[in-house]
């Protein structure tokens, strides 16, 4: 199937808002429990490496039921699969409430992740079926803005519930928050995907549409290099912790201080890509981005190796996760931009590579143990160079001329040009 040109539909802010709403299901899913997560140990008897399991069977579920929402939205619409998630994210997290011991609730947390990845795949997918060109990264780039902030408030708002409740009742609380996001879908959004423009084939179409993808240089570049900046990220959400609290003797207050330091770089340099990458270019903006996050991991990996003081340590941090958020913009433009009929099956590749690498990539950190940084700054010193390495061999001599397509109103192809 040939990809029309770009396209434009009105979108009110209320449609805007349940979007944006739509990408917390993450965020929130992983971080509003962390504080508590002490607590659900000592209760279920259970040990720290079988209670971590609930945070990474959540990434997992995360990270695979993107690749599952994604082709269904394309052949069903939008609307019907978001509604199917949002009420099974509402009855897994009772679940997870109800859980009498930690297999179950790690068994209850992977579909609470298999559940709230739809709301994630389709807010990228509802996006390119409503936006294109500038307004596109633009809108990719408020969605990077309210994943940060969800990351932001997620373990402030669960320490301050942790004060009231336990850690079923943080469990209660994501199921009254899907059953809000559950009414603002049903009130709100409204199909964006016309019948017309659904792909068909069931699970054979499927294969192609993911063979056809994959086979595309610049589309596969994008997706490595989401993963592996995310791997970088997660490293960074995993190890932090214990490298500023650990061995730099911050307090939790503290600690909480330069997280919300460098989530707020995060969402700022988030919206200042999306903005760039309209005025300027995807692919410069991409570059910036990617030299940010490789300067601030290998500064971090210095100041493990040398000792070098907090300051340090912070600002390598900041620069780092600032980058991360100035390549999602444009990488996930260049991704979705010229797929519009299958951008529910585009959107969860990038997903899954997100969630897939940070799986793997947050684990590392703690090989050498809580007392040395170098495990971290080596994972995201690692990953960055891969990221930069795969733009240099599949973005950088074969990017798409977008803005040429879009000016002229002709078929989108791929086009190779020499940079």
């Amino acid at each position: 199937m040939t990809p029309t040109a770009p396209r434009e539909r009105t979108v009110g802010r209320a449609l805007s808002v349940v979007l944006a709403l739509l990408t917390v299901f993450g965020p929130i899913s992983m971080d509003l429990y962390l504080p508590v997560l002490p607590a659900l140990t000592r209760e279920l008897h259970a040990s720290t490496s079988a209670a971590q399991l609930t945070v990474t069977a959540c990434l997992l579920g995360l990270a695979f039921g993107q690749v599952i929402a994604g082709p269904l939205s394309d052949r069903f619409g939008r609307r019907r699969p978001l509604l199917a998630g949002a009420v099974a994210y509402i009855v897994t997290s009772v679940l997870c409430a109800l859980s009498p011991n930690v297999e179950s609730l790690v068994a209850a947390r992977f579909v609470q992740g298999l559940a709230g990845a739809v709301g994630i795949v389709i807010a990228q997918a509802a996006g390119r079926d409503l936006y294109s060109g500038g307004k596109l990264v633009r809108y990719y780039g408020r969605l990077t803005v309210i994943g940060g902030l969800a990351a932001i408030v997620g373990p402030v708002m669960g320490g301050q519930l942790a004060a009231f409740t336990d850690w079923r009742g943080i469990f209660a609380f994501l199921a009254l928050l899907g059953a809000v996001i559950l009414v603002a879908c049903l009130t709100v959004f409204r199909e964006t995907l016309p019948p017309q423009e659904r792909s068909g084939g069931g699970l054979a179409q499927s294969g192609r549409d993911f063979g056809r993808l994959l086979g595309d240089r610049v589309f596969l570049g994008a997706v490595l290099i989401t993963g592996f900046v995310n791997a970088a990220l997660f490293a960074y959400l995993s190890g932090a912790t214990y490298v500023l609290q650990g061995i730099y003797g911050l307090s939790p207050q503290g600690y909480s201080f330069a997280f919300g330091l460098n989530s707020l770089g995060f969402m700022v340099f988030g919206f200042v890509a999306g903005r760039l990458s309209e005025r300027w270019s995807e692919k410069g903006t991409l570059v910036v981005g990617l030299v940010m996050t490789l300067l601030g991991a290998a500064v971090l990996l210095a100041t493990a190796v040398l000792h070098l003081p907090l300051a340090a340590m912070v600002l390598s941090l900041l620069a780092m996760v600032s980058g991360v958020a100035a390549t999602t913009p444009p990488s996930t433009s260049l991704a979705l931009a010229h797929y519009p009929e299958i951008a529910g099956t585009a959107s969860s590749l990038l997903g899954m590579a997100r969630f897939a690498f940070g799986g793997i990539a947050a684990p590392l950190v703690g090989l050498g143990g809580a007392g040395t940084a170098v495990p971290l700054g080596l994972v995201t010193v690692a990953s960055a160079a891969l990221a930069v390495i795969v733009y240099a061999m599949a973005i950088r001599p074969h990017t798409r001329t977008s803005e040429l397509a879009v000016a002229s109103s002709a078929p989108v192809e791929r086009v190779a040009v020499n940079s």
